[in-house]
């Protein structure tokens, strides 16, 4: 077995350098809007979205990188920061729309004002957004790199062991995006739809976690050569990894649908007739 990880001193480095420029630029946004309209954004929301990169850096970078060399609970972890807790704390953070006011004006409305509105750029967009599309592109992550060969092929090869990595990211913001519906999301009302969408999700990480909690056997035989480097067997953090993807999963989720359930049910507030979101369209 090869092993390599993302935190690697460089990789490490850079990704930590990244992290906190893309952090810096969202403060810059968010305390610009903060000054101009203390409607435009909530203050909770940078916390937001300092967490979500927080969580994404664990993933990562952090020591924390390194234990899916030895455990399968420690890829299980690094999945669920990827795929679970990352994505919907950065989506609800309004990421697009700090992350543009942070930019220098003369950039954005020279190239990204541009590229935005550049009619495939839109079409993708609209298509990507398409909530069918965004489950299916993630339980088709979760199920491909689960299966023992692909889990087996991004263990052995740096390379598509960032792949795998950005499959979890990038599919898990485009589940979470319906979800949430960040700007520029163009509904953003809520619907029951969206409850039936979360419960759905949760089929293909049961039965995925039952599997390798109750399976008699190791699922991914390449953790068999560092069962050493663990108290635990292969078999015992085979169930633990499974118990851990069962119980948070079914958390998120669940608070995700009682969240989405309680703004469903609540009074509708009568929208103002050009919200702040559109206001800051402007900037494009």
């Amino acid at each position: 077995m090869l092993h390599f990880h993302l935190g690697a001193s460089g990789s490490s480095s850079v990704l930590l350098i990244f992290t906190i420029f893309v952090a810096l630029v969202y403060l810059r946004g968010w305390l610009h809007l903060r000054s101009t309209s203390l409607n435009v954004i909530e203050a909770w929301r940078a916390g937001s979205f300092l967490l979500g990169l927080f969580s994404i850096w664990v993933a990562l970078a952090s020591p924390i990188a390194t234990w899916d060399e030895a455990l399968l609970t420690g890829h299980m972890i690094q999945h669920l920061l990827l795929m679970t807790f990352g994505p919907p704390l950065i989506l609800l953070s309004e990421p697009v729309m700090l992350l543009l006011h942070g930019l220098p004006r003369r950039f954005v409305r020279s190239i990204i004002s541009p590229l935005f509105r550049w009619r495939p750029v839109t079409q993708l967009g609209r298509a990507l957004a398409q909530p069918a599309l965004c489950w299916l592109a993630a339980v088709l992550a979760l199920v491909v790199w689960h299966i023992p060969a692909a889990f087996r092929l991004g263990m052995q090869s740096a390379a598509w062991h960032v792949v795998e990595y950005a499959s979890f990211l990038g599919t898990g913001l485009l589940f979470w995006w319906p979800v949430v519906q960040p700007w520029p999301s163009v509904s953003r009302r809520p619907d029951w739809s969206i409850i039936l969408y979360l419960f759905l999700a949760t089929l293909p990480c049961d039965v995925l976690s039952a599997f390798l909690v109750f399976s008699e056997r190791v699922a991914y035989p390449v953790y068999l050569s560092t069962s050493g480097q663990s108290s635990l067997s292969v078999l015992a953090d085979q169930q633990c990894a499974g118990a851990l993807m069962w119980t948070c999963v079914t958390i998120v989720y669940l608070v995700a649908g009682a969240i989405l359930s309680t703004h469903l049910l609540s009074p509708q507030i009568s929208a103002a007739p050009e919200t702040d979101s559109q206001k800051l369209e402007v900037l494009l």
